[in-house]
């Protein structure tokens, strides 16, 4: 039976206040209420749609959501299921982003955030192992993770060619052997589907050129990109992020961006909203107040608008996108080359919390000894204990190192 529209919000509406802790905490609360509590659907057409949201770019967590919507109440449905489940944590990024240039620079406010820090650098390694146990099963994903680590880190390869070539590997060196699948052509209503929301996404771009809005342009062309190379998740991603945000375009500060995720982690939505605060942290450093909720919210259309366009263009298309063979070796590739990233990103957070310099300035990105910080290394070990091996859940652990870093410099030193 077609759920009510009531009953529509109120359950995706819960499913948005409650999705905090990453993908795999919200995509197992949307299991939770919509198969095992309403079973509005069963459990293999949920884990295939779970299949082919991991194949796109963007936040599988919410675009899982906008499907589940979509085949409940069709394009109206996908759209509400989808904003309940972005909405709540953007109101949130938004205030925090505001409170943060505010009060930032307080001394309790950095001490807290040197807490918050110390945790993104363990979240990130615990996020490095989920993945690499996943991705790595033979000899080849461990090179291709390897060589993708070497290219960002060491080469300063851009990350959607390093995206690009592992999916085009494994698209090569897919085996084929078994019987090809039908093909169909896509029906007209696709092609308009793409077009509508496609338009819908960029109409931002030209009225910005023609305004001469030559900062607010900049930042939605880099988010617009974003958005189409974010495969393997927000963790994989961000090294991207940063390197563009912080050393490109010199828009964010390098602590600010790990700020940034540290923030992101407490509040519900996709981890992606960390581009949220991105926008509004340089569009505030930019022109002030106006400039930033104008920066953060054309940041939050140009990621999220897409989810909508591979949503409602390719679910009607699902078990075949799930059943060329080409696509799942290109997707297997990509993964392991997210592995290198993601280590890659460690090491960028790891280098700028350790390290007053983190950088020697030669080829290779490596840490100044004599800058190390002890404070710094005692908090991340802390947060190792807390994390790995007390495995105290996202939201306490924040709170408690932030409240342990006012706290562990008088006991310590």
């Amino acid at each position: 039976m077609t759920p009510t529209w009531p009953e529509m919000f109120r359950t995706f509406g819960r499913i948005g206040l409650l999705s905090f802790g990453g993908p795999a905490a919200q995509i197992a609360v949307m299991h939770d209420e919509l198969v095992g509590r309403r079973r509005w659907m069963d459990e293999p057409a949920f884990l295939g749609a779970l299949s082919f949201c991991m194949l796109l770019p963007g936040p599988e967590a919410m675009q899982l959501a906008t499907w589940c919507g979509w085949k409940q109440r069709g394009t109206a449905g996908g759209l509400l299921a989808g904003l309940l489940f972005v909405l709540p944590g953007a109101a949130l990024i938004l205030a925090l982003a505001f409170a943060y240039a505010a009060w930032g620079d307080l001394p309790v406010i950095r001490d807290a955030f040197l807490g918050i820090k110390a945790l993104v650098i363990v979240i990130v390694l615990q996020a490095l192992w989920k993945v690499s146990k996943k991705a790595l099963t033979g000899a080849e994903g461990w090179v291709i993770a390897a060589l993708a680590f070497t290219a960002i880190y060491a080469l300063n390869l851009p990350f959607p060619l390093i995206i690009l070539a592992a999916g085009f590997w494994g698209a090569m060196t897919a085996s084929v052997a078994s019987p090809a699948t039908t093909t169909q052509a896509a029906p007209a209503g696709t092609l308009r589907t793409v077009l509508i929301w496609g338009a819908l996404w960029l109409a931002p771009l030209p009225v910005l050129a023609l305004a001469g809005q030559t900062f607010l342009l900049s930042l939605s062309l880099f988010f617009a990109k974003l958005a189409v190379v974010t495969f393997g998740g927000a963790y994989a991603v961000l090294a991207y992020m940063a390197q563009a945000v912080v050393e490109t375009h010199g828009w964010l500060t390098p602590e600010q961006m790990i700020d940034a995720l540290g923030l992101a982690e407490t509040t519900p939505g996709p981890l992606i909203l960390v581009t949220q605060f991105t926008g509004h942290l340089a569009g505030i450093a930019a022109g002030g107040t106006g400039l930033g909720l104008a920066a953060g919210l054309l940041t939050l259309w140009m990621t999220f608008v897409p989810c909508f366009l591979w949503i409602f263009a390719f679910a009607p298309h699902v078990d075949r996108i799930l059943a060329a063979p080409r696509l799942k070796s290109a997707l297997r590739a990509i993964t392991a080359a997210v592995v290198g990233v993601i280590l890659n990103l460690s090491l960028w957070f790891a280098l700028h919390v350790l390290f007053a310099r983190p950088d020697t300035g030669g080829a290779i990105p490596l840490p100044d000894p004599a800058s190390f910080d002890p404070l710094a290394g005692a908090l991340t070990l802390l947060a190792a204990l807390l994390l790995l091996v007390l495995k105290l859940p996202m939201i306490p652990a924040l709170a408690g190192m932030a409240a342990l870093a006012g706290t562990l410099p008088v006991v310590l030193f």
